[in-house]
């Protein structure tokens, strides 16, 4: 056990989150999201809410700041102006951190750059939509 750090952040989860370097970007998954197919390094969070798993990665991890749009959601299919209360959840913790709200991207092109991502973390979210892209950036 570690001091100061979240118990969510699991040790693979801490080795993905090191071993990421600037612009690269990790994807926090709900149950839904085909995470085994799409991910490059696949880290399990079973059980743990995605909005939970932000929260602990953006306790260690720095958001780029030289992209207009350093979170990405997807965006919900048949209605681009709708929030998910998920998003809702995921604005409110990149808030506590000092970051604007999401960007959101059509469901394809989220898969799409979820597939280049670093890694992708499979949480147990059972709420749809509940998927977060995230681009690393530097400690100043």
């Amino acid at each position: 056990m570690l001091k100061n750090l979240s118990p969510l952040l699991s040790p693979d989860l801490l080795h993905a989150l090191a071993s990421m370097g600037h612009g690269d970007e990790i994807v926090l998954a709900d149950a839904y999201f085909p995470a085994a197919a799409l991910a490059q390094r696949l880290v399990r969070l079973p059980g743990i809410a995605a909005d939970a798993a932000l929260d602990a990665v953006l306790s260690v991890l720095p958001l780029d700041d030289f992209v207009p749009q350093p979170s990405c959601t997807m965006q919900v299919v048949g209605n681009v102006a709708e929030v998910p209360p998920a998003v809702a959840q995921f604005t409110e913790v990149l808030a506590r951190y000092g970051h604007g709200a999401p960007g959101a991207l059509e469901r394809q092109a989220f898969y799409d750059r979820a597939a280049k991502a670093f890694a992708v973390v499979a949480t147990g979210d059972t709420r749809t939509y509940a998927n977060i892209l995230l681009k690393k950036g530097v400690l100043k």
